[in-house]
């Protein structure tokens, strides 16, 4: 008996081992463990065995029943690799083709504009800094110098979500400026950042949209003053525009969170209802600025009698309207594709300062 288990056991695991795909090894199994399979047939003759036999005659065909399923399903996972390896090779696709061949991509001219914003400022030795959408009060508002009553505190200007748990009560930020709390409370100075992303407020027509961009830059060292700042800005609306004379003025202005404040214009053109970048005679605002409040130098523990900088925000969207003539800031979150292809980017036009920051 001995002899017809051990032979058996040869026999099953070679038909195993030599199983070429899956259905030669469900052949094999069915053989060997199936209703009428061999093992099947070799326990049903314990019946007629004496019973000081059957103990050990049921103990061997259970250890070879044991050893033929483990080896079933090692081959099992070897086939199964094998079949997913070779259909692999056989349906090996180009992920980066387009779906439909005739069907072309293109970069937002959001996604863009911040490219190229970050590749002029990234010349002058600028990082990238990011924030929350989600801000609270203290870095909305109070730590830039806001102060009780704000107009921008309002319910119609903000988006206030509701009371949280812990008592404070967050809103979607209205500016990008939280980040330059959050970077002053973080970084020692020297800072030198410019502030790219989403902002909200309660508004929509053809200059303004629930949730629109912006970028800001920050400065914070012990030397810094107006006159870099206008050397800045200057500098980086002559490249942006592509006009290397273009001119620029600075008029009085207020924010909360600078001292001295004020708004910076470019020269233009608005003849024949045309609006020209360039030096036409007339005068476009374009952005705010000024020198960081001592309030809000305070508030991120930095002391003023050592410390100063400046700061400047722009909206994203308006720049790249009024570079690329796009004349409605709805139609940048429309997700129309005829607009799409036709103000899009190809994606391989990277903006630099040396090689062209829109081809």
């Amino acid at each position: 008996m001995t002899d017809t288990i051990d032979q058996l056991r040869a026999e099953l695991l070679s038909a195993v081992s030599g199983a070429a795909d899956v259905p030669a090894l469900e052949d094999a199994r069915v053989n060997a463990l199936g209703k009428k399979g061999r093992i099947t047939a070799l326990m049903a003759t314990l019946g007629s065995l004496a019973p000081e036999e059957k103990k050990a005659f049921g103990q061997r065909v259970n250890v070879l029943k044991t050893e033929v399923s483990e080896a079933l399903d090692a081959r099992k996972a070897v086939l199964a690799g094998a079949a997913l390896d070779a259909r692999l090779a056989t349906e090996r696709m180009d992920v980066s083709m387009s779906v439909r061949p005739e069907a072309k991509g293109s970069l937002h001219p959001i996604s863009q504009t911040i490219d190229e914003i970050a590749a002029i400022f990234g010349t002058m030795g600028f990082d990238l800094a990011e924030g929350p959408d989600v801000e609270d009060d203290f870095h909305n508002f109070t730590a830039l110098n806001f102060p009780p009553g704000h107009p921008a505190r309002d319910m119609h200007d903000t988006f206030f979500l509701p009371t949280a748990e812990d008592g404070n009560r967050y809103l979607l930020r209205t500016h990008t400026s939280p980040v330059q709390i959050r970077t002053m409370m973080t970084q020692k100075p020297p800072i030198r950042v410019i502030i790219p992303g989403r902002t909200y407020r309660c508004d929509y027509d053809m200059t303004h949209t629930p949730m629109f961009h912006q970028v800001e830059l920050l400065v914070i060292d012990t030397e810094t003053n107006m006159s870099h700042l206008r050397g800045c800005l200057q500098e980086f609306v002559r490249t942006y525009f592509g006009v290397e004379d273009l001119t620029t003025r600075f008029r009085p202005s207020f924010f909360p969170f600078t001292e001295p404040s004020a708004e910076m214009d470019i020269g233009c053109s608005r003849q024949g209802g045309e609006l020209k970048i360039g030096n036409y005679g007339d005068w476009l605002e374009i952005l705010g600025c000024g020198m960081v409040h001592p309030n809000v130098l305070r508030a991120c523990g930095l002391d003023p009698e050592v410390y100063q900088g400046f700061a400047a925000g722009m909206g994203i969207e308006r720049i790249a309207m009024l570079k690329y003539g796009i004349p409605d800031l709805r139609t940048f979150f429309e997700s129309d594709l005829r607009w799409l292809r036709h103000y899009g980017f190809a994606a391989l036009d990277v903006p630099s300062v040396t090689g062209g920051l829109s081809r």
